[in-house]
């Protein structure tokens, strides 16, 4: 530039020229600037505005909660409730979700603390609940729509999420989110709010498989350790899980551990939380070193199985019965009763989804009543057992194909082990395999309890009644029963063709004999006797008019073996049901009792009953169905008492016992006698789904089942003697008296029930003691018509009268007998009852003269000829010497043969009945040969002759007339003689006369004419005439 114009520009300014343009310049530039200024301030009031208008209705309608509630709010996480068998013997973690162990603040280590909040949450010791910069980010995800929406990073506003608002990316969520942050941070410090933190963030999956809450549970469940034992590598690896617990969880599903592929993600993100640790100078660089190098592997806990996986049936059991537990007691709290629930549908099915929830996030601890050693026995003894046969065959369909295959059917089983006088459950046997069937056989599976009813329906509540006692009559004979609908009952014994006549009450029930029970249920059907009141009163479930009928007697009812076995433990209690029990007490995570079981005893029986019903099942052991059972307990001595059962077909196998300190019941079965996999059951497949038939069993099925309770039994006595063996008995508890009784009617004994020798002894309640004599038996007269007994009439005639002993008429009608078409069965068929009949109720039907028996005729010396029938009851035998004699009567008979005394004769029959009436003669027979004498001359040297060859006979055959003939015709012609009216002595006289006189010419003849038979019976007739 020149001079010139150098000069000229300071001239210029100089001149003040520049200053007053600059000055000009300048104020018009502050002058827009201060508007646009003033503009946006307006604007950024405005937008600032709608900003906070906009955040207000956004968080409108967050309730303003005090500092209590908010604590109960943030502090209302789900803690895994724990169970323990008896004497506060931990078993494990109730099954849930989530699995989380509440821990405090001091209790977690520093390395832990650190690396939490290095990887989370840096500024969490400082900020106020809330870090701009998200919030920021937030808002520009918000307006820009962005496909990611982030939510919080400080810890306090994951613990919100987690606790009091949901996990939706929202806004709206945001902004409550950070406005309850802020009111959290201003009602709690910093180490109260890291605790809850600590305790909610989820952790992956334990060794079990198991989903993990809270760094108590990820410290075991991934190294076994506590929280305050975790060396750094293993807290920065459970620092490090929280941002993605299944992907960087050390361990599947299953609780196995991850391949190494598998684990590297894990392994990585602990890198970076130690990477982190060492920026913020919370580890040095030596620290750092070690913790990478560390063998994490190594110190991963080893695979566990979970409480469930351990326990599967007991698991299950204990949390249904905590649960009801726990459902009864918040609807109680709330003022509703069971009742209510029951009534209402779905107000029960509100209360069971809060009892669901209180169990499974509240950390209860459940304390039971089962013992383990005995429990854990129980269960190897089921695994081990070689007798659960035969296995059978069903279809089944397939679950992928749904097409029908053959599929195994194993005997299962079932038992419960109960202490009688509080009702604990002390162990008990849900199935043979959890895997392969859930469903607990001991609560669940319902089968009918066979002949473990008996005592429970009929023999105990008739005692109790007073319709018998152990000594009364009873009739174990067949009948038919037709009820008011028409249907038919027509029971049998377990052998079928099996009737006994009259037994005692005590014998039917020991040897368990389905006629005599079924009687007994009848007689109290008839007396209104509420047997289904018994069985309500000792615990049954589901009872309905259904299950009145008498036939219930023989265990068609529907019940589980807990329900059984509990049933039978009444006996042991001086009659009182205590109903048993599993949960014996719940406690709140504070350690504050919210239930605690009180055993309460409802009186069923009489202990006069009872213990009459337990004397009677001592039997069972000793002579009755369970005898078995003597040879294999290892302690004899105990004074058990009890009852096997059995169903139709041979379905199910029970057996029960009671000794003065606890109740063992078994069952053994199949789940399901669904052969075709039509959920119908036929005659077909009962009979094929039995336990009777098994060709490579070595012993029956009930002797399989009742093996079975004696190793159960056994094993327990090993473990608990005291317990299991007493020493003392089932005591009397007074008002028991022991008096001798006949056995026909249950009466004091009469003399002739003494003549007979039908006394028996037992023990009685001396309420019912008899009083009374027996007046059942008759001595008197009486025929047999057939395979019946009458009472003989002044008509009848007389030798064919028996004397003796007889049941008095109207006897039986009395006892409710008159049923049974052959009294015959009535009366046992032994040497005991030999000498007593039953008689019919009514004489036999008059027919008039009876006819003329037909079909007469020889075979060899013995007469012959059909029985006539009616109400014959006898038989008159005639003889004629020839054809021009009269028939004389010589002899009666009741059968339909005779062995005739003498040869060449003619001789007749004729029926005889009940009234006196006689029929005409038979059809004459001859039997040898009959000749006509020339003249008078020939029959004296005849006779000459008879007279030595008499003499003959005499010497040489009267051995073999004693033996042959003599004894025989002595033995008839003496006892009839003697019921007859004289007739065969003087017919004797006559044809012995006329034998002497002229049958010796024709001995010879008849020899040669008719064999040796002839001679035989010549002989014979020759020396019994002339003796």
């Amino acid at each position: 530039m020149s001079k010139n114009s150098s000069n000229k520009w300071l001239s210029f300014f100089q001149q003040g020229k520049f200053v007053t343009s600059t000055r000009v310049t300048l104020d018009v530039v502050w002058h827009i600037a201060l508007f646009f200024i003033i503009i946006g301030l307006v604007l950024m009031f405005f937008l600032g505005g709608l900003g906070f208008g906009y955040f207000a209705s956004l968080v409108e309608d967050v309730p303003v909660s005090g500092k209590e509630e908010m604590r109960k709010q943030i502090y209302n996480y789900e803690e895994t409730s724990h169970i323990y068998f008896a004497n506060n013997i931990h078993m494990g973690q109730l099954r849930s979700d989530l699995h989380r162990e509440e821990i405090k603040l001091e209790n977690v280590s520093q390395l832990v603390r650190d690396a939490i909040k290095a990887t989370e949450d840096e500024y969490f010791e400082t900020h106020s609940g809330i870090v701009p910069k998200a919030i920021m980010r937030a808002l520009f995800q918000e307006f820009t729509n962005a496909d990611m929406q982030s939510g919080g990073s400080t810890l306090t506003q994951q613990l919100i999420k987690s606790q009091i608002l949901t996990n939706e990316v929202s806004f709206e969520r945001k902004a409550k989110e950070i406005l309850i942050a802020l009111r959290l941070e201003n009602f709690f410090n910093k180490d109260e709010i890291f605790e809850a933190y600590l305790n909610i963030v989820p952790f992956g999956r334990d060794s079990s498989g198991r989903n993990i809450a809270g760094v108590q549970a990820a410290a075991q469940g991934i190294f076994d350790k506590d929280a305050d034992e975790l060396n750094l590598a293993q807290a920065a690896y459970i620092a490090g899980l929280p941002q993605s617990p299944s992907a960087y969880t050390p361990f599947k599903n299953g609780g196995e551990l991850k391949s190494k592929e598998g684990l590297e993600p894990g392994f990585e993100r602990q890198y970076v939380v130690l990477t982190r640790m060492l920026e913020e100078n919370m580890i040095t660089q030596e620290e750092f070193d070690q913790a990478v190098n560390f063998d994490l592997v190594s110190s991963f806990t080893d695979k566990k199985e979970s409480t469930f996986s351990n326990y599967p049936f007991l698991t299950f059991e204990i949390e249904q019965r905590a649960k009801d537990i726990l459902l009864k007691h918040l609807a109680n709290e709330d003022g509703y009763t069971m009742d209510q629930l029951n009534e209402d549908e779905s107000l029960y099915e509100q209360y069971d989804i809060l009892a669901e929830r209180e169990l499974r996030q509240n950390g209860y601890d459940i304390h039971t009543t089962i013992n383990k050693k005995i429990y854990d026995k129980f269960q190897t003894i089921t695994k081990d057992y070689q007798h659960f046969k035969p296995t059978k065959y069903v279809q089944r369909p397939d679950p992928d194909t749904g097409e029908m295959k053959q599929v195994e059917m194993p005997v299962e089983t079932g038992a419960s082990l109960i202490e009688n006088s509080t009702g604990k459950i002390i162990a008990f046997v849900g199935g043979r395999d959890f895997q392969r069937s859930q469903v607990n056989k001991f609560s669940q599976h319902i089968r009918p309890n066979g002949s473990t009813m008996k005592p429970l329906f009929g023999y105990a509540p008739a005692m109790e009644e007073g319709v018998i006692q152990p000594g009364s009559p009873l009739a174990d004979v067949k009948f038919e029963y037709v009820d008011v609908a028409g249907n038919v009952w027509s029971p049998t014994n377990y052998i079928e063709s099996s009737e006994s006549g009259i037994v005692p009450a005590r014998k039917a029930l020991y040897k368990s004999l389905n006629l005599p029970a079924a009687r007994l249920a009848l007689k109290m059907q008839e007396q209104n006797i509420d047997s289904v009141g018994y069985l309500r009163k000792m615990g049954f479930s589901n009872l309905t008019a259904r299950d009145a009928p008498a036939a219930n007697i023989l265990g068609t009812k529907y019940v589980t073996v807990e329900e059984n076995t509990n049933a039978y433990a009444t006996f042991a209690n001086n009659g009182k049901f205590v109903d048993a029990y599993m949960v014996d007490k719940i406690e709140d995570k504070e350690g504050n009792v919210i239930y605690e079981h009180e055993s309460k005893a409802t009186e069923v029986f009489s202990p006069q009953t009872a213990y009459l019903t337990l004397d009677i099942l001592r039997d069972v052991l000793t002579q009755g169905t369970a005898t078995y059972l003597q040879r294999q307990l290892t302690n004899p001595q105990v004074d058990w008492a009890g009852k096997t059962g059995t169903t139709n077909y041979w379905m199910d196998a029970w057996f029960v016992g009671t000794n003065p300190n606890v109740t063992l019941g078994t069952w053994i079965g199949y789940e399901s006698y669904d052969v075709d996999g039509k959920n119908g059951v036929s005659d077909s497949e009962r009979n094929y789904m039995n336990l009777k038939t098994c060709r490579d069993c070595v012993m029956g099925y009930s002797s399989r089942n009742l093996g079975y309770w004696a190793q159960l039994a056994n094993a327990a006595t090993e473990i608990d003697p005291e317990l299991m063996a007493p020493d003392q008995r089932h005591e009397s508890p007074g008002g028991i008296v022991q008096r001798s009784y006949c056995q026909i009617s249950g009466l004091l004994p009469s003399e002739a029930c003494e003549q007979l020798g039908l006394v028996n002894t037992d023990i009685f309640n001396v309420d019912y003691v008899p009083n009374e004599r027996d007046d059942s038996i008759i001595e008197g007269q009486f025929v047999q018509l057939g395979e019946n007994f009458y009472k003989a009439i002044e008509q009848t005639p007389v030798e064919f009268v028996n004397e003796g002993y007889f049941l008095r008429p109207g006897f039986i009608e009395e006892q409710g007998w008159d049923n049974i078409e052959d009294l015959g069965k009535l009366l046992p068929n032994n040497e005991m009852w030999a000498n007593l009949v039953a008689p019919q109720p009514e004489n036999p039907e008059d027919n008039g003269t009876p006819p003329a028996p037909d079909s007469v005729g020889f075979e060899g010396s013995t007469f012959n000829w059909s029985s006539v029938g009616g109400d014959v009851i006898g038989y008159r035998i005639y003889m004629a010497n020839s054809q021009e004699d009269d028939f004389t009567l010589i002899d009666s008979t009741v059968d339909s043969n005779y062995a005739v005394p003498y040869s060449n004769r003619i001789y007749a029959v004729s029926a005889v009945d009940f009234y006196g009436n006689e029929s005409s003669l038979s059809t004459p027979v001859i039997y040898g040969q009959i000749t006509q004498p020339d003249d008078e001359e020939d029959q004296d040297d005849n006779n000459d002759g008879n007279d030595d060859n008499n003499g003959n006979n005499d010497d040489e055959n009267n051995g073999n007339n004693d033996d042959n003939n003599n004894d025989n015709n002595d033995d008839s012609n003496n006892g009839n003689n003697d019921d007859g009216s004289g007739n065969d002595s003087g017919s004797n006289d006559g044809s012995n006369d006329g034998s002497n006189d002229g049958d010796n010419t024709d001995d010879s003849s008849g020899s040669n004419d008719g064999g040796s038979s002839n001679d035989g019976s010549n002989d014979g007739t020759t020396d019994g005439s002339t003796s």
